[in-house]
């Protein structure tokens, strides 16, 4: 059985997550801006909960969490807990089709819950109970990939049933088909998909097209006006692949190299800054003439700015996930599959896609999502093409210590 590692953060990881929190994906609203992956958010009360000493995981068999007394098929409910703003809503806002669809097909009420707020908080909520073997009080979670692998690694989630998921896993996305933390998504389905773009103001670059991260750090023209993040996975992992090293796959010589191409862009004023969701305002005024971007960023950019373009390198873009996890010990697996399964119809996965527009992880959507909206169907950051597809690239999962040797040469970099 695996022992629990204790999450004890050194100062360079506590400084990461509070960026994250106040101005990285951590800070923003789930309808307008992209929210917090990598090392995720962090809220003060969640500090004491990774630093603290480390609690026994729940006892597995076999390497696989312990199931559950399944009640499914005499408790037709799911306990269903997802961030704000995450949900399809009527107009009036007093409604959720999808849900309301769901319990009208199948007689499962769903209990939806809008009580995540980032993912080290929510995690302390649900600690204690996971670690004790005891139920969470929720049949479905919806967190971010670092996270839910760290579920996963304690023997905290439950092994999913394939025949339960026809739809799934017929048409999941290939991008997202086998995580290194999750490997043939046995525990978990990605809910949205998080893309990492270059965005660049075409006024303030006189019409020319910035395409690459060499460019970004290279070219004369943009000296002082480009911007990196402060989220270490999507800056590293970007300066990575247009190094030609793969961010799933890469060594401690990998990342050094990398950390020294971006203080070379520090060291010749090439790089303005590194900023977290702030750099929308600069982008969209021209202060910044590109930087790094979270997709939905842009999409909320372009509808205000025609200025405001966007970059797929020829190297690729690093992409994340929020994923949908049963909890050991949840009373209703079953029917926590059954609604899992019914979001990958192409209907429904079209449905949400058109009101939360984040990159669906459903294969073969656009044709349903164009009845609905053609633009959204033809807007790449929402429904990856295959050539979009085919570039993406996850950072690979890290070691405890890597991630405090990485952070800190991060933030000596960044000057955090």
């Amino acid at each position: 059985m695996e022992q629990f590692e204790p999450d004890r953060l050194s100062a360079a990881q506590f400084a990461a997550m509070r960026r994250s929190l106040t101005s990285g994906r951590g800070a923003l609203t789930r309808r307008s801006l992209l929210r917090a992956s990598g090392v995720g958010a962090l809220t003060l009360g969640g500090l004491s909960t990774l630093a603290g000493c480390g609690i026994p995981p729940a006892k597995r068999e076999g390497g696989a969490a312990a199931a559950s007394d399944d009640h499914s098929d005499r408790e037709k409910e799911i306990n269903f807990s997802n961030w704000t703003e995450y949900m399809d809503t009527s107009e009036d806002e007093k409604s959720r089709p999808t849900l309301e669809e769901f319990a009208k097909r199948t007689g499962i009420k769903v209990k939806y819950t809008e009580d995540i707020n980032d993912n080290v908080e929510f995690f302390g909520k649900i600690k204690p109970q996971l670690a004790a073997g005891q139920d969470t009080g929720r049949d479905l979670i919806v967190v971010t990939d670092w996270l839910a692998a760290r579920i996963i690694r304690l023997g905290w989630a439950q092994k999913l049933d394939p025949s339960h998921l026809p739809h799934a896993y017929a048409n999941l996305s290939p991008q997202f088909r086998s995580p290194d933390w999750d490997p043939g998504r046995a525990y978990s389905y990605p809910w949205t998909g998080i893309s990492t773009v270059i965005a660049y103001n075409e006024k303030a670059t006189d019409g020319k097209k910035v395409d690459s991260v060499t460019q970004m750090l290279d070219d004369p023209s943009l000296k002082g006006r480009v911007g990196f993040l402060t989220e270490m996975r999507d800056s590293v992992g970007m300066t990575m692949l247009d190094q030609g090293k793969n961010p799933s796959s890469f060594t401690d010589a990998d990342f050094d190299e990398a950390i020294g191409r971006l203080q070379k862009g520090v060291d010749k004023n090439q790089i303005r800054r590194f900023t977290g969701n702030d750099y929308t305002s600069d982008l969209d005024k021209g202060d910044l003439a590109a930087c790094l971007a979270w997709a939905g960023d842009v999409i909320q950019l372009q509808a205000g700015n025609p200025d405001i373009k966007f970059a797929i390198p020829a190297a690729g873009y690093i992409t994340s996930s929020d994923n949908l996890l049963v909890p050991v010990k949840a009373r209703h697996k079953a029917n926590a599959e059954r609604l899992i399964d019914y979001y990958y119809e192409l209907p429904v996965a079209a449905q949400l896609a058109a009101y939360i527009s984040y990159v669906c992880p459903v294969e073969g959507v656009g044709d349903e999502l164009a009845k609905i909206d053609p633009e959204l169907a033809e807007n790449t950051l929402i429904v990856p093409d295959k050539a979009m597809t085919a570039k993406s690239h996850a950072f690979r999962s890290l070691t405890g210590e890597e991630e405090t040797a990485y952070e800190e040469k991060f933030a000596k970099l960044i000057g955090a």
